[in-house]
């Protein structure tokens, strides 16, 4: 093969061959693609670890671009007085040797994260070195990529090239790590695939230009090893996993949205979304009667009932023990949620196969966006939200959401939501109860006593005042009767309604509300 560059002595520039070129711009669209992934990456994980996701999100993201505005400045040491053939031949090895670099840490950085977080170790000071170290090496590659095309082209010319490549690469990284990376592969499986990535670059490049072959065949051997290895991460990371719970996992699903967890001993099957208990099928029914049936009591009609979230079954069971349903619309946002439930045997067993009635329609859907659009008034709404502890979360919870819940709650129907525990996160209920008065509707908070959670909150509303006295218990149950339904609403003393900012969608208080907790010092 002919040499890869031609020297112009007149004005001292390297003739790139068209295939130079694109694979240079090439490299620029993988190398901020997979950087990008890899931030989302890192703060989904930590998220998942530890479940503060703003903050892990601002940890990955924010130290990951101060650290590459670190490496672009260190760019600038590389070959700073080189010209010429050594100038090119420089600038083509470090960047081969930072692909090469960065292709095995992307790669293992999470695993080494996941570990430390089993072992007890700080996951923010690990978070945070890994998106230091990164960052700096990713901030090197589009300064070098300049450079090296400025040879060829010019300033002006190169830097349009490769940061409209860079741009480019970032949006499709960015849409290509939740939509498919991530459902289709799984977190630790993804890091190797996106470490990959930059090694098959550094091939490609190796292939182009002759004296970086040999670094480019290593790069080749590197990227297929990566690739091979990324299923054996499935079992590593399943054993690790296994440690953050105290049951044995009996169904992993990684889906779009979140991790769902089942495990069961014994007679205790139990759902975790991202970590976070979301039933246990020893006392769930605690909770789904006092959700579903303080509603359903307290209005005449029960015609239509509209339910978000509660992809799970349980809350539609206990509906449809009411005769007088004649339609149930589930607005569900995670399809994966439904699919684990209407099939998993155990799952199965215990919300009765509610979600195949034919009285039931599932709309899978951002409950948020997709009330505004529904046609029909309901009687009874139930909103059964995970606890609003991420910013996602809190719009469910806002005055402009429940305003729009009220817009389809017919003249008499009634309104419930789950409302976190009034014991550790006492200021949450006093929020909900407090968002849906300014709303327009009168409020009856209520608590109720569930094993697996404790005292569990919830907030019954209407435009109409309910006497709690009057709610009568027509259906079968195994935890309520007419008066215990009837004292729920006699809130313990340690757990009163007190005064609350409203939570907007402008300003969501409710999250802070949530992580604060009710410690007591002895």
């Amino acid at each position: 093969m002919e040499s890869s560059y031609v020297e112009n002595t007149e004005v001292n520039k390297f003739i790139l061959t068209s295939t130079q070129r694109r694979v240079l711009l090439l490299t620029a669209a993988v190398s901020s693609g997979s950087g990008l992934a890899v931030e989302l990456l890192l703060g989904n994980l930590a998220s998942y670890l530890m479940g503060n996701q703003a903050l892990a999100y601002g940890i990955a993201i924010g130290c990951f671009l101060a650290a590459m505005g670190i490496g672009s400045y260190l760019s600038r040491f590389i070959a700073p007085k080189a010209e010429g053939e050594v100038l090119q031949r420089q600038l083509l090895l470090s960047f081969i040797l930072i692909e090469l670099i960065i292709a095995p840490l992307t790669a293992l950085l999470p695993l080494g994260l996941f570990t430390l977080f089993v072992i007890d170790g700080s996951i923010w000071q690990g978070l945070f070195l890994t998106t230091i170290l990164l960052g700096i090496l990713a901030g090197l590659e589009v300064p070098l990529l300049t450079r090296m095309l400025e040879l060829a082209e010019g300033v002006r010319e190169a830097i349009a090239g490769v940061l409209a490549l860079d741009y480019l690469g970032g949006l499709f990284g960015s849409l290509a790590f939740p939509l498919l990376l991530l459902p289709w592969l799984g977190m630790l499986p993804t890091a190797f695939v996106l470490g990959a990535l930059p090694a098959f670059m550094a091939f490609a490049i190796g292939r182009c230009f002759p004296k970086m072959r040999k670094l480019g065949y290593f790069g080749l051997v590197l990227g297929v090893l990566l690739c091979v290895l990324a299923p054996a991460s499935v079992p590593i990371s399943n054993k690790l996993e296994n440690n953050l719970y105290k049951a044995p996992i009996i169904q992993r699903v990684q889906s779009t949205y979140q991790r769902i967890i089942l495990t069961r001993q014994g007679k205790d099957v139990r759902l975790f979304l991202d970590g976070d208990l979301q039933l246990s099928t020893l006392d769930e029914y605690r909770y789904h009667e006092a959700l579903v049936h303080t509603a359903m009591s307290a209005t005449p009609q029960r015609k239509k009932v509209l339910i978000l979230g509660a992809g799970d079954g349980m809350a539609i069971r206990e509906v449809l023990k009411w005769s007088e349903v004649e339609r149930v619309v589930l607005i569900e946002l995670d399809p994966e949620i439904v699919k684990l439930a209407s099939h998993h045997p155990q799952l199965v067993k215990v919300n009765n196969g509610a979600l195949t009635d034919s009285r039931v329609e599932i709309i899978h859907d951002d409950a948020f966006t997709k009330v505004a659009t529904l046609k029909d008034e309901f009687d009874v709404i139930i909103a059964d939200f995970p606890d609003p502890d991420k910013e996602a979360l809190a719009k469910l919870y806002s005055e402009g959401f429940y305003r729009r819940l009220l817009g389809k709650l017919s003249e008499k129907g009634v309104l419930v939501t789950q409302a976190s525990s009034p014991f550790f996160a006492p200021k949450v209920i006093s929020c909900i109860a407090t968002t849906l008065n300014v709303a327009g509707l009168k409020v009856n908070p209520f608590v109720a006593d569930i094993p697996s959670f404790g005292p569990w909150g919830f907030v019954l509303a209407s435009r109409n005042q309910i006497n709690p006295d009057t709610l009568k218990l027509s259906v079968p149950t195994r935890y309520l009767t007419e008066p215990i339904l009837q004292h729920l609403f006699e809130l313990p003393k340690d757990v009163q309604i007190q005064k609350t900012e409203v939570n907007k969608l402008s300003h969501p208080v409710i999250v802070r509300y949530q992580n604060e907790s009710n410690l007591v010092t002895y």
